[in-house]
């Protein structure tokens, strides 16, 4: 009997374990729509509505690609953890000047955001002008 109680804790930290990479990850997808045209990583993206999903919950990288599937491209993003669940969904932007670049992604009741790792592009950008941060509502799968 006392092994059997060891082998039910055992198992029971082992779902605990592999359930912690999972806190980041995106489960279906996060969509929006985009006024503008974008940048998300090295490629310019244009207006319109976007489906944001993380193809291999392994790799810090999501796959961004518009609703007519006619555009695409992969970010990499790093996990950044808060206090408290998220309320909403939502993607962040940094606005330098008239250009914008895709800059965080929240999933409503997480504690972390992924935040995109900016581009050169981004970086070269950012030593010209201030970031203006502005945020667009999202919707996660299963949100109504």
């Amino acid at each position: 009997m006392n092994a059997l109680k060891k082998l039910i804790v055992g198992m029971g930290l082992m779902s605990v374990l592999c359930a912690i990479p999972a806190m980041a990850q995106i489960t279906n997808a996060v969509t929006f729509d985009a006024p503008s045209a974008f940048y998300a990583g090295n490629a310019k993206m244009p207006a319109g509505s976007y489906r944001v999903t993380q193809p291999n919950a392994d790799d810090n990288l999501l796959l961004l690609e518009t609703a007519d599937g006619s555009h695409s491209v992969f970010v990499e993003f790093e996990k950044a953890s808060a206090d408290t669940r998220h309320t909403q969904s939502d993607v962040t932007f940094n606005k330098y000047g008239n250009v914008d670049f895709l800059s965080a992604i929240w999933v409503e009741g997480r504690k972390s955001e992924m935040q995109i790792l900016p581009s050169k592009f981004e970086q070269n950008t950012a030593k010209a002008a201030a970031a203006e941060k502005h945020t667009l509502s999202a919707k996660s799968a299963g949100q109504p």
